[in-house]
């Protein structure tokens, strides 16, 4: 196999990036400067060789804590729960959320053997332990059957402590249409629906 080849795989492996898709990369990357590949290659090393999770939150970072741990504005009485450090990235996209964050790791799933016990949830009790300071839990796990899942378990998880526990509301995206839109969805929103007095 030649080197071209070897890289059309290695590039063909990675999420959302399909046989023709990794060619155009490759064919892209030799057209570059010498420069240009060392450059990738270098972030790719330093990415493997320094990034971690962060040991308060579990998100990936290359300091310890993170960022977001360590900005004493973060609001410390409201703690999001999400399944995977992207989220974490999707959500501080937004702008507007100032509390803190706890990386689950994953999602439970019977069915691919994942249970409790590979999630981070020893880690959730312990932050929300009496004398934390957190008011309010809110599960942003994904709308799947999965984070339906872990959603309920977190929630009969956490109730003991007496935490406020809110999960994020689903529904219609912006510029969608209703007659595209599944059942599911619909039903979401409107149960997730608000007083238009709220708004003004």
């Amino acid at each position: 196999m030649s080197a071209i080849d070897d890289l059309v795989t290695e590039l063909a492996k990675l999420p959302g990036i399909g046989r023709k898709t990794a060619q155009r990369l490759t064919f892209h990357l030799l057209k570059q400067p010498a420069e240009a590949a060392t450059r990738l290659a270098d972030a790719i090393r330093a990415v493997r060789e320094r990034v971690r999770a962060c040991s308060v939150c579990g998100t990936l970072t290359d300091e310890d804590p993170c960022a977001i741990c360590a900005d004493p504005r973060r609001e410390a009485s409201m703690l999001c729960v999400v399944e995977e450090p992207a989220d974490v990235t999707a959500i501080e996209r937004t702008g507007r959320f100032r509390g803190r964050y706890h990386v689950l790791g994953g999602r439970l799933s019977p069915l691919e053997g994942v249970g409790p016990e590979a999630l981070r949830l020893d880690r959730l009790m312990e932050r929300v332990a009496n004398g934390s300071g957190v008011l309010e839990v809110i599960i942003a796990t994904n709308p799947s059957m999965e984070g339906e899942v872990t959603a309920t378990y977190l929630q009969q998880l956490l109730k003991p402590t007496g935490i406020r526990v809110t999960r994020i509301a689903r529904g219609l995206p912006v510029g969608g249409d209703l007659e595209y839109a599944d059942g599911v969805t619909i039903a979401q929103a409107l149960l997730a629906r608000r007083d238009m007095a709220e708004s003004e």
